[in-house]
């Protein structure tokens, strides 16, 4: 006679599937967190929101059509890369990095990127050189024909594409997240730098890989984020109230 089977034998086998539920259910979650924290970095990097402004949970929440507390996931991490400021009782704000910061974030790069150019110059292939030949052409194309989107995107894209190139996949976070906080910056004190000029010192850069000059090549990129950084407003004279009110004549 067959033996019967338990209660607890009968239920087992839906405990799998209500695991796999829930995990897939987070996944989900997670899925949106990143997408709305990828979009508002985007967002800024592309120069589409500017430092100082208001990041409304709710509005937030009905463009992506999740719930306030994804939102709030991601402005949290978003917060965490210095990207979003939080402040109590008055919600989430693109943040506003001060000129020490500014000036920081730069020195941060010149070391970071100088050390990375002088390896990749021993190991760059030729098949790498030419995918930097492509970029700096889209690049090129983007400056002439005005696209600011565009060519923000690609003439940042350029230092996280030789970061890559490396294969070493933390360098390309830290160089990513760097070069959001460097968007952010420019946003705030760019004066009247050049698009053009700094994709002409992106082809100096390829050239000098090109030839194997790592002496060149780093002398180049230093010479490229301190052109970067002298375009900057972070030298602001002090107000002087009575000229600042002097008539024009």
């Amino acid at each position: 006679m067959p033996r019967s089977r338990s209660p607890l034998q009968l239920v087992a086998p839906a405990a799998p599937a209500k695991a796999s539920s829930a995990k897939s259910s987070r996944a989900t979650e997670v899925s949106a967190t990143q997408r709305i924290a990828e979009s508002i970095t985007s967002a800024i990097v592309e120069r589409r929101l500017m430092p100082g402004t208001k990041l409304a949970e709710q509005q937030i929440a009905d463009i992506f059509k999740v719930s306030r507390t994804l939102v709030r996931q991601a402005l949290n991490q978003l917060s965490r890369d210095r990207l979003v400021t939080l402040e109590p009782a008055r919600g989430a704000f693109v943040a506003q990095p001060s000129v020490d910061e500014a000036r920081q974030v730069f020195e941060v790069r010149k070391m970071l990127e100088s050390a990375m150019i002088r390896q990749l110059c021993t190991r760059i292939t030729d098949a790498q050189i030419a995918e930097l030949r492509a970029h700096c052409k889209a690049e090129r194309a983007a400056v002439s024909r005005t696209d600011v989107t565009g060519r923000t995107r690609l003439l940042a894209d350029f230092h996280v594409v030789l970061a890559n190139m490396l294969g070493n996949e933390v360098l390309a976070q830290l160089l990513t997240d760097l070069l959001s906080r460097s968007s952010l910056i420019s946003l705030m004190y760019q004066s009247s730098h050049s698009a053009e000029h700094s994709q002409q010192e992106h082809v100096a850069i390829v050239d000098a890989l090109e030839r194997r000059d790592a002496r060149a090549a780093v002398k180049l990129v230093e010479q490229h984020l301190g052109n970067v950084e002298r375009n900057l407003r972070l030298n602001p004279r002090a107000s002087d109230l009575a000229l600042a009110l002097q008539p024009v004549e």
